[in-house]
């Protein structure tokens, strides 16, 4: 299904000229097994491409050329690939059987070819070879739902957020082995490294908190409130902010990332999906249009939001949080990310 531009008469439709017209969004839409790569700079689709099962997560490769999408599954059939994806051709260039290692979701590129990927079936943080399309290792978490992933800016380290145990998981990439296990709240889930690399940041989101952690001495540093449901973070390249997308409350929230405070949040005014009712989410939420994927530009000026609920990407201003666009996507929109 191609993404179309809606446009709506109170919104700008012109992004900033510096975000280059190379970029390319990759969309990842639950509903339908596909993703969408997607012009950010006017919302055209240039490609709808089939996935496994119920995508969730998408990792672009440091030089832009390849995306790799985890086949999570739903309630029913849990997934157990991922899709590699060509995104110059705009092709598949092959699947990843996972076999036992079920549900993989979170991503992150370490070097090379190869990716961190986290198995929740299983309980594993694999490390995997795109190029070879094998599993280089499995390294058990000993948590439940191991969720998602960030990595250390030397890649000798990998983060793991678990939602069921309310903590994230250390792991050491060279000797492949868990380094400990640290308590942040109920539901830890989103996770992000902050660009210097000197503190990592957890949503645990039925806490409504934040946990800011030494990524060094793994320390907590601070438990920071934030309400809504926080659910995903993404920093902006200078690392002075830091976005979260709060999904009970339909909101993204801005905080600055040296004091720690929230600046200010915005709900996302959006219809749901008549079918939304039926989906991971439910009407657990009532009519928040539920803001889960988000990620931020390379200029920092600009960030997209998915509404899982509303089968749109929301850009908005990382500034000021104004929309700035609505892209209609396919159904439930949910991990995101971003080509250069």
């Amino acid at each position: 299904m191609k993404l179309t531009i809606l446009l709506m008469a109170t919104f700008s439709v012109v992004l900033p000229s510096s975000m280059s017209i190379a970029a390319t969004l990759i969309v990842a839409n639950k509903s339908d097994d596909t993703i969408d790569l997607v012009d950010p700079t006017n919302g055209a689709s240039r490609a709808t491409l089939p996935t496994g099962h119920a995508p969730h997560e998408v990792v672009v490769s440091p030089g832009g050329k390849l995306a790799v999408v985890s086949n999570y599954g739903d309630r029913s059939k849990a997934g157990s690939s991922l899709t590699v994806v060509d995104l110059a051709a705009a092709k598949v260039l092959r699947t990843i059987d996972l076999g036992e290692h079920t549900r993989p979701h979170g991503l992150a590129w370490l070097s090379g070819d190869r990716i961190a990927v986290t198995a929740e079936g299983s309980g594993h943080l694999l490390v995997v070879d795109t190029a070879k399309g094998k599993i280089a290792a499995a390294i058990p978490t000993g948590q439940r739902v191991s969720h998602m992933v960030a990595v250390a800016a030397d890649r000798n380290r990998a983060f793991v957020a678990n939602i069921g145990s309310g903590s994230v998981t250390v792991i050491d990439l060279a000797s492949q082995k868990k380094v400990k296990d640290l308590e942040t709240g109920a539901g830890a889930e989103g996770i992000a490294m902050s660009p210097a690399g000197g503190e990592l940041w957890v949503t645990n989101r039925e806490a409504d908190t934040i946990s800011v952690i030494d990524a060094a001495t793994l320390e907590i540093r601070a438990t920071v409130a934030c309400a809504g449901f926080p659910i995903r973070i993404a920093f902006t390249p200078d690392g002075r902010h830091a976005l979260v997308s709060a999904a009970r409350s339909g909101e993204v929230v801005r905080f600055d990332a040296a004091s720690r405070k929230e600046i200010t949040r915005k709900k996302l005014d959006l219809k749901n999906a008549p079918d939304a009712a039926q989906r991971l989410f439910g009407d657990r939420f009532g009519e928040s249009p539920v803001p889960v994927g988000l990620v931020v530009a390379a200029d920092g000026k600009t960030a997209f939001v998915a509404a899982t609920q509303s089968d749109a990407v929301v850009v908005i201003d990382t500034e000021s949080l104004a929309v700035r666009d609505i892209i209609k996507a396919g159904h439930e929109p949910d991990g995101m990310a971003l080509a250069k």
